[in-house]
């Protein structure tokens, strides 16, 4: 299967978007770079919130990248995962933002493959604070492979 296929038997809906105050995903040569993408779920890493929640929101965070991917490449297929930056909401002495962001990277590894094209660079960063309170935000960078 192709990475389209693969997302979608994994249960990931892709739905057209309107234009909003910032782009989502901007084209800019080979390269899709995507705004930060915040997850549903609110709260703070190591107060209240579990690692294990907090990485289905990272892989909340991707699916959303992977929508406004899908809305400016129209398909999944022919990239390649290049740059992951994971922002996680946490207290001061948490440290697993790593382990949360691995979430989002797995997501991508499920579709792109861990070797390939799905292998990336990544940065998983804590935060003091997110906007509107969200538990993770992630931003990305694909290359399109043509």
């Amino acid at each position: 299967m192709n990475p389209q296929q693969i997302a979608e038997h994994a249960g990931l809906v892709f739905s057209k978007q309107e234009p909003g105050y910032l782009n989502l995903c901007v084209r800019s040569g080979k390269q899709l770079i995507t705004s930060g993408h915040v997850s549903d779920l609110k709260g703070k890493l190591g107060a209240g919130v579990t690692v294990e929640e907090g990485k289905l929101a990272a892989r909340n965070c991707a699916a959303k990248i992977l929508n406004s991917v899908w809305n400016t490449h129209g398909t999944l297929d022919g990239l390649r995962v290049l740059k992951v930056l994971g922002c996680v909401n946490s207290t001061l002495d948490f440290t697993d933002q790593h382990l949360v962001i691995n979430g989002c990277s797995d997501l991508l590894h499920e579709i792109f493959g861990k070797i390939g094209d799905g292998y990336h660079a990544r940065s998983a960063l804590g935060f003091v604070q997110l906007p509107t309170g969200a538990a993770v935000e992630v931003e990305a960078i694909f290359e399109i492979k043509e």
